[in-house]
């Protein structure tokens, strides 16, 4: 490295004017023993002993500040050697564009990030059912995109979107909705989605003396009375997965399809794994969750919805790849969602 090369040239410097200064006074000594003039001798021989007396301690101070200045370099050296190179990792970091400088992104208002998700926003997306207060996974991955395009706090509105209309065809009064939406080709014929931002498995959550709690296939799930949500992926997974034999309970909202499990309406109810987490351990007294389906059917990807062809989308991709390039995604995942990552498996 450059500095090894310094260190190198000053301790080759040093050998060079020591040899020098040990010399000086040998050269006068000769001069003085060619003199023929006794006078001359005596005053060259006198020049000599001065100039090894004062050539000595400049010698020797010389000597000891470039000894300082070589440790010095190579101590810079080892601690460039052992400092881990930050420019590589900050190069590896996507920016944002200048297209999609907040300036430039066409909003539903100007200079407001408008976002949507339904009410009540329930944990562990959501906390306090208060979206703007950047709590709960998807509460914190909403900021942290609106703050990698550039909006603060008070430019960002959140309005209410009951989750069936989100995806509904036609305009919409938000700039995205963030709302446990799983992307799938029908949905994509009508609305646009961002990248997906959270895989995630469907569960199954049932009362403890349910026959449900003693399921452990897919196989003995098809026997139960099932309750799940309009519209969902759940509902599609239930009908095309579990196929039960007797047709699942089809409520307006989760609330609803809660509401009949606890009542002992139905045998189960099917959620996306963190929901199915927090209702079992926080909502249902008394419920458990039963186990998640990993292969059948594979993970699904939550992604951001905006209005078919909006020009928000490719800008909103660029702030989820700073997030999840720079790690700042998956912190957030570790941190909302580190206790709702586990389950048992159907077979």
């Amino acid at each position: 490295s450059g500095s090894v090369h310094f260190a190198s040239m000053i301790r080759t410097f040093t050998r060079q004017r020591r040899a020098a200064l040990l010399l000086a006074p040998a050269l006068l000594i000769g001069l003085a023993a060619c003199s023929k003039d006794s006078k001359d001798t005596a005053v060259v021989a006198e020049t000599t002993a001065s100039a090894v007396e004062t050539t000595a301690a400049p010698a020797a101070e010389t000597t000891a500040a470039i000894a300082e200045e070589t440790t010095a370099a190579a101590t810079a050296d080892s601690a460039a050697a052992a400092t881990p190179d930050t420019t590589a990792v900050a190069a590896a970091v996507p920016a944002i564009s200048a297209a999609c400088s907040k300036d430039k992104l066409a909003l539903k208002t100007a200079g407001t990030l408008t976002i949507g998700t339904d009410s009540p926003a329930f944990p562990p997306w959501f906390s306090d059912d208060t979206p703007s207060n950047g709590k709960g996974f998807e509460g914190a991955v909403a900021a942290a995109v609106a703050e990698a395009l550039g909006f603060t706090g008070t430019e960002v509105k959140w309005i209410k979107v009951p989750f069936n209309s989100s995806f509904a065809p036609g305009k919409k009064d938000f700039d995205f909705d963030i709302n446990q939406i799983s992307i799938t080709d029908e949905r994509k014929a009508t609305v646009d989605f961002s990248d997906g931002y959270f895989d995630v498995n469907q569960a199954v959550v049932a009362l403890k003396d349910s026959p449900a709690v003693s399921a452990k296939t897919v196989a003995d799930l098809a026997k139960l009375k099932f309750g799940v949500q309009q519209g969902t992926t759940s509902l599609q997974f239930v009908t095309d997965i579990v196929k039960p034999s007797a047709e699942p309970f089809v409520y307006s909202t989760n609330n609803d399809a809660k509401a009949a499990l606890a009542a002992k309406q139905i045998d189960a109810i099917v959620l996306d794994l963190p929901t199915a987490f927090y209702v079992s351990s926080v909502e249902i007294e008394g419920s458990v969750l039963v186990g998640q389906f990993a292969s059948q059917g594979g993970a699904e990807q939550f992604g951001m919805l905006f209005e078919k062809a909006s020009t928000l989308t490719p800008c909103v991709n660029e702030a989820l790849a700073v997030l999840k390039a720079s790690g700042k995604l998956a912190a957030i995942q570790t941190e909302q969602l580190s206790t709702a990552t586990n389950a048992p498996v159907f077979g």
